[in-house]
């Protein structure tokens, strides 16, 4: 006689379940389509952008490469190019008729030489290191972002996922299939390893079993 109370009280309970389950899973779903559809609008963008810093990037890296090969067109590099002036300037300095003066006017001509050719080599040397560097970053930048696909894959299936489960409330006459069944037919659809890996970790995090408990893993 006290069964039937209890039995109806269950009955109730189950069915309140369900009906919770059905009304909250739709916003669920709603929810991750729309944190898929903003975070690939961001990353869009920011692609975008990226995209557009590519060409002034690539032109950098071309004028870095003609001030590198401007300066290495004399014998020795830049550094010739100071030499190869002290040695055309030299015989002037062994003239008998160079007027007085002209020995000190021609070393301070060398010495500007020199200086505008250490100056060259001072500015040309980082820039070229630092736009290669730049160029690296961005590539990295790149194959970062390459991460919104693989989130994009991963909510979409858990969307389709939510939707199957949908369908199985909205049909409460047909039995619904076995956990294990469901679980198999959703890691099928995995891509990558991760997803793979991050299925069956749920047995190896869950806390131990009360004792007295059964060893069995329990599903939520």
């Amino acid at each position: 006689m006290s069964t039937a109370p209890a039995q109806d009280t269950e009955h109730a309970s189950a069915k309140a379940l369900v009906t919770l389950t059905a009304g909250v899973l739709p916003v669920w779903a709603r929810q991750l389509a729309l944190s898929r559809q903003q975070s690939e609008q961001a990353v869009g963008q920011m692609l975008q952008a990226f995209a557009d810093i590519g060409p002034h990037i690539d032109m950098a890296e071309r004028q870095s490469q003609q001030i590198t090969d401007a300066l290495a067109q004399a014998d020795g590099g830049v550094t010739g190019l100071a030499d190869a002036c002290a040695g055309a300037l030299a015989p002037l300095l062994q003239h008998p008729q160079l007027p007085p003066g002209g020995a000190q006017a021609i070393a301070q001509v060398l010495d500007l030489v020199r200086a505008a050719v250490d100056a060259l080599e001072q500015v040309a040397r980082p820039f070229t290191h630092e736009t290669k560097m730049v160029a690296q970053q961005v590539e990295r930048m790149y194959l970062g972002f390459q991460y919104q696909d693989r989130i994009s894959q991963m909510i979409a299936l858990l969307e389709g996922d939510i939707a199957r489960l949908q369908q199985t409330f909205a049909d409460p006459a047909n039995a619904p299939p076995a956990l294990a069944a469901w679980l198999e037919q959703l890691e099928s659809q995995y891509a990558m390893a991760e997803q793979r890996d991050s299925h069956g970790s749920e047995a190896h995090d869950a806390p131990p079993a009360p004792a007295g408990e059964g060893k069995e893993a329990t599903f939520f």
